[in-house]
């Protein structure tokens, strides 16, 4: 069993890559439930549908640690975290308000999106390509759902204007927007700062974005004699320090 397991994880046959892939597509289905579920109602099907990603999330962590890919400077990855916060809130019991707090703990689900797009980036020439400009969107996206969370979680009680996650996932966009409606406001001293907090970091975010749609398109390659990494694709010649670069064009050219 340690061998099956030590193959799909670390091994580069056809039923290890097929197994990644499936992995893959666990989280990507993964994050679309966590966001999709969080615009309805807690049903019993929905907490089955919880344990059984709890569960399958555990065992994952469980055969990373027995294959010694987990080190203990990997626990403290942000993809790692989110693992383990993921297992705690999905398998945590939820059924009473008490424990509604943990629910902010399944979006951050939405940090090992990084690690789909470390895959992703080591198949498809596309995503390398554009690492930058997808990273860019990724970071807006999780911020944005996982901000509509923390909205939801702090204000549905006393609130009476987020009487759901659209209404959190409005206010957070028109706050991350500063389009500022006014139409719905957050209560008391933490909602101000709630909104200051997405304002700020979601105007960062959408000019990071801005940046790096509009600057000339380069490719990462680590120049081994200046320590540049970017250059232009055709690049020969690292544009620093004149060394030799001999970059991957994907057979283009």
């Amino acid at each position: 069993m340690s061998r099956l397991i030590s193959e799909l994880y670390e091994g580069n046959t056809n039923r290890a890559h097929l197994f990644r892939y499936a992995l893959l597509a666990f989280d990507i289905a993964t994050v679309l439930f966590v966001i999709g579920t969080s615009f309805l109602p807690r049903t019993q099907v929905v907490e089955w549908a919880d344990t059984g990603i709890g569960l399958i999330i555990l065992l994952d962590l469980v055969a990373r640690f027995s294959t010694g890919e987990m080190t203990m400077r990997s626990i403290f990855r942000p993809s790692t975290l989110a693992d383990f916060a993921a297992v705690f809130s999905f398998l945590a019991p939820l059924s009473g308000e008490g424990f509604g707090f943990l629910r902010i703990l399944r979006t951050l689900r939405l940090l090992h999106t990084y690690q789909v797009l470390a895959r992703l980036r080591a198949d498809f020439p596309f995503v390398r390509q554009h690492e930058d400009a997808l990273i860019a969107v990724l970071n807006l996206l999780v911020f944005l759902f996982i901000m509509t969370g923390v909205v939801y979680e702090t204000q549905h009680r006393t609130n009476a204007e987020i009487a759901n996650y659209a209404d959190a996932l409005y206010f957070t966009v028109t706050a991350l927007t500063t389009t500022g409606f006014g139409d719905i406001t957050l209560e008391g001293t933490s909602g101000r700062l709630i909104s200051v907090s997405i304002m700020i970091f979601g105007v960062t975010l959408f000019l990071r974005l801005a940046q790096v749609l509009f600057r000339p398109n380069k490719v990462r390659y680590l120049c081994s004699t200046c320590g540049l990494n970017r250059h232009d694709p055709d690049a020969v010649h690292c544009k620093a320090c004149g060394a030799i670069v001999n970059i991957e064009n994907e057979g283009e050219g």
